[in-house]
């Protein structure tokens, strides 16, 4: 069965893919330096998203973050180590599709906002089906502009970015409609992001992951030979975030159970 840690992932990076190849081609930009970006910006992507995150930056280094390792994926990992082919226009947009970043490139700017109308309107559907929030809970005002529904809101948000850039030297998006995605985020960081079910598993993630992290460095011969490599060129470190910030949810406890849990066996 596919990992529904990898699911999710792709799902994002293909939907985050579409509505950048969508606004590319209405404002006549470069379709694949876009396509390139976007399928590229979630690669280093931690287990456990942002709580794995956290923990790499507490056990590997306080600079670490999913971007510029999405960046190192595709430069040093891929391809047994020698990287990928990939312009300096389609690295930029990867490393420069969250955060305070600004990517040098209209299409870079694009993936950005790509990226966020993916994961606002995806978490608001995971929301849903958890039973942390329904529709009605999205204040009225902000469901006046945006709409009341997936679809509509990412169509909202996309014609918005079209309408706005076309004929301007600029990315950016219309003022009213701007203002409600930036208070539907605010409104989804205060009442899921931060909510306390959502995130009643976190501090369970972490201490997997830096469980993991410990272990490895204690047991370097337990990395796969091209991690082993790896460490060889770059430290056992580096070698030991590489592996763990390249699984999924489901190997990471895989192997929290195969290293931690003891198995039971039959006593007769």
């Amino acid at each position: 069965p596919v990992d529904e840690h990898y699911r999710t992932r792709l799902t994002h990076t293909l939907e985050v893919s579409q509505i950048a190849r969508i606004i590319c081609r209405a404002l006549m930009l470069n379709e694949d330096l876009c396509e390139a970006a976007a399928l590229g910006h979630d690669l280093g992507h931690t287990p456990f998203g942002h709580a794995g995150e956290t923990v790499m930056q507490e056990c590997f280094d306080a600079s670490f973050t999913h971007y510029k390792q999405s960046v190192r994926v595709v430069e040093r990992l891929e391809n047994s180590g020698q990287g990928l082919n990939l312009t300096w226009e389609v690295r930029d947009g990867i490393l420069c599709h969250t955060g305070d970043k600004i990517a040098s490139t209209a299409e870079g700017l694009i993936v950005k906002y790509a990226d966020r109308f993916a994961y606002i309107n995806h978490d608001i559907d995971d929301a849903r089906r958890a039973g942390i929030l329904s529709n009605e809970d999205i204040p009225a005002d902000i469901r006046d502009v945006l709409g009341d529904a997936h679809g509509k809101r990412i169509n909202t948000m996309v014609t918005s970015v079209i309408k706005y850039s076309t004929g301007r030297n600029a990315i950016g998006m219309e003022p009213d409609v701007r203002e409600a995605t930036d208070r539907l985020r605010d409104f989804m960081f205060e009442n899921v992001y931060t909510n306390p079910i959502a995130k009643s598993q976190e501090h369970k993630a972490e201490a997997l992951v830096k469980a993991l992290y410990e272990f490895f460095l204690e047991n370097a011969n337990a990395l796969p030979a091209e991690y082993q490599a790896i460490a060889m060129r770059d430290g056992l470190d580096r070698a030991v975030c590489d592996y763990i910030s390249g699984m999924s949810d489901r190997y990471a406890i895989k192997l929290y159970n195969d290293y931690f849990v003891p198995k039971g066996w039959n006593r007769e």
